[in-house]
């Protein structure tokens, strides 16, 4: 299976931070934003990485190379202006294979488990699933939540609502009829594919923190950092 990190966003809520740094590579806890899901995705054995970018763009590939440091391959997605979420995973298809592929948030903290996704793959094939999508509560800034879950299928409507944790797992049909280069959101396609009975979900009720803004990203430094230094003396 192949991974591919969303991280061409200009970050504007993270301004002035973003004018001179493309916001996965703002730090927290010691290491870029986007590092943390580098590591986890190397723990999960998904070694085979794309990363889409625009804004800085170029100051991503140097930071990370070709990935061997931790043991990937990445590859990158260049987009010369950002083409949004759906647009862009499109765009990186001729990079991401046959089969499903997972797809994560640059910008997103989390101890979600890559290696769910090798399992979900497989099933995905079986029941003919386009899209396969992690839900959590609503956070504060996101309070009326996207999506209702019901019997592992995402639903339009019902309730209670969830939140899109921007996790998921595709194949490349869920992208149809979007040519290279164009500009798409991703909400549509799922909302059409949910409809059909296309896309499956799951809840996760563990760690997810959207780095959306210079406090959080200052509130989640301070928490990695207490967790650094209880591990040290423990």
């Amino acid at each position: 299976m192949r991974a591919m990190i969303l991280a061409a966003g200009r970050g504007e809520r993270m301004r002035p931070l973003t004018d001179t740094c493309p916001k996965p590579l703002l730090r927290a806890g010691g290491r870029a934003l986007i590092e943390w899901q580098l590591l986890a995705l190397r723990r999960a054995g998904i070694v085979d990485v794309v990363i889409n970018h625009a804004h800085l763009g170029t100051m991503l590939e140097q930071a990370l190379g070709d990935g061997g440091r931790w043991n990937l391959r990445i590859r990158y997605s260049p987009e010369g202006e950002a083409l949004e979420t759906a647009g862009g995973i499109a765009n990186a298809l001729p990079l991401l294979g046959e089969g499903p592929f997972l797809v994560m948030a640059g910008d997103v903290f989390t101890d979600f488990d890559p290696a769910r996704a090798l399992t979900i793959a497989p099933q995905m094939q079986a029941a003919g699933l386009k899209a396969w999508c992690v839900m959590i509560d609503n956070p504060p800034h996101h309070p009326d939540g996207d999506f209702a879950l019901r019997d592992g299928r995402l639903q339009v409507d019902g309730a209670p609502r969830l939140t899109f944790s921007g996790i998921g797992v595709y194949r490349a049909a869920l992208f149809d009829g979007i040519a290279p280069g164009t500009k798409a959101p991703l909400a549509p396609l799922l909302r059409d594919a949910a409809q059909r009975g296309l896309a499956g979900a799951e809840y996760f009720g563990g760690r997810w923190t959207d780095v959306g803004t210079p406090q959080r990203l200052a509130e989640l430094d301070a928490q990695l950092a207490q967790r650094h230094e209880r591990r040290a003396g423990a």
